[in-house]
């Protein structure tokens, strides 16, 4: 992935190290809906052989003409998610897509702070018709992604991806598992909808209780599953049978300490109503 790094010579007859200049690589990605284009910039460098991106700027045109010419809110050390990214039609980094069906499309830049898994963001500049100007806002994804769907094919696109408050909440990352979450792009702000989504609600129960089944199977960590699991079927509306399944199955020694942990958490993340 990462393949720049800085130069030095030494030469006889000079003493020490000599720098040189560490040349950056100018990257532009381009896209477009409409008569709506975005243009994306950077450089890529390497500052002691670790990878940076400097210098990150958007232009947004409409019709021709230009609305959007700045540098997006960025901290110096996040990088444009663009630059991991392959050409997954559902995972580009940088696209211009209608997100509310209102036929004047949004621009959507993601990014990421660095690490080993965390954090991503998204920067989505809404056109504000009465301000005749670009309005940014983002949303934080943590140490998840996201994807872009038409759940109900409604002409509005859903952003599908998992609660990643659940990271670390029970377990360590690795053996934490995440519930469904779906938001919806809204006067400027995410809005959770997850409820109205039952059989995508379901489905995701389904495959992680099928998880549990698998770290039980090999005597790996089950909290972080059974969390996840029983956050759906609250969204569900089934919550009585979720945790008749969760007193049959777990029956470790902090049992009852890690069952009034799980209930505090649900409440205060939203689940418990």
């Amino acid at each position: 992935m990462f393949g720049i790094r800085a130069i030095s010579l030494v030469s006889l007859g000079v003493l020490g190290v000599v720098a040189l200049p560490v040349r950056a690589e100018q990257v532009t990605k381009t896209a477009q809906q409409g008569t709506v284009k975005a243009e994306l910039s950077y450089e890529k460098v390497a500052t002691d052989g670790i990878p940076q991106t400097r210098n990150v700027w958007l232009k947004i045109q409409r019709a021709g003409q230009s609305a959007f010419d700045q540098a997006p809110t960025v901290n110096e050390f996040d990088h444009p998610m663009v630059e991991f990214l392959g050409d997954d039609k559902n995972d580009r980094g940088f696209l211009v897509r209608d997100l509310n069906g209102d036929q004047d499309p949004e621009v959507i830049a993601d990014m990421f702070t660095g690490g080993a898994h965390c954090c991503r963001y998204s920067l989505i500049y809404q056109y504000d018709r009465d301000q005749k100007q670009y309005v940014e806002s983002r949303a934080n994804w943590g140490n998840l992604g996201y994807q872009l769907r038409d759940l109900d094919r409604d002409g509005k696109t859903e952003f599908y991806s998992a609660d990643d408050r659940f990271a670390y909440a029970f377990t360590s990352y690795a053996a934490s598992a995440f519930p469904i979450q779906v938001l919806r792009f809204e006067d400027g702000k995410m809005v959770d909808v997850t409820r109205q989504y039952p059989k995508e609600v379901y489905s995701d129960a389904y495959q992680l209780w099928r998880f549990y089944q698998r770290l039980k199977a090999g005597d790996g960590e089950a909290k972080g599953a059974l969390a996840a699991y029983l956050a759906d079927k609250y969204l569900l509306g089934q919550q009585e049978d979720g945790w008749n399944q969760l007193r049959k199955v777990y029956q470790e020694s902090d049992r009852e300490e890690f069952f009034g942990s799980l209930r505090k958490f649900l409440k205060e993340t939203g689940y418990v109503k």
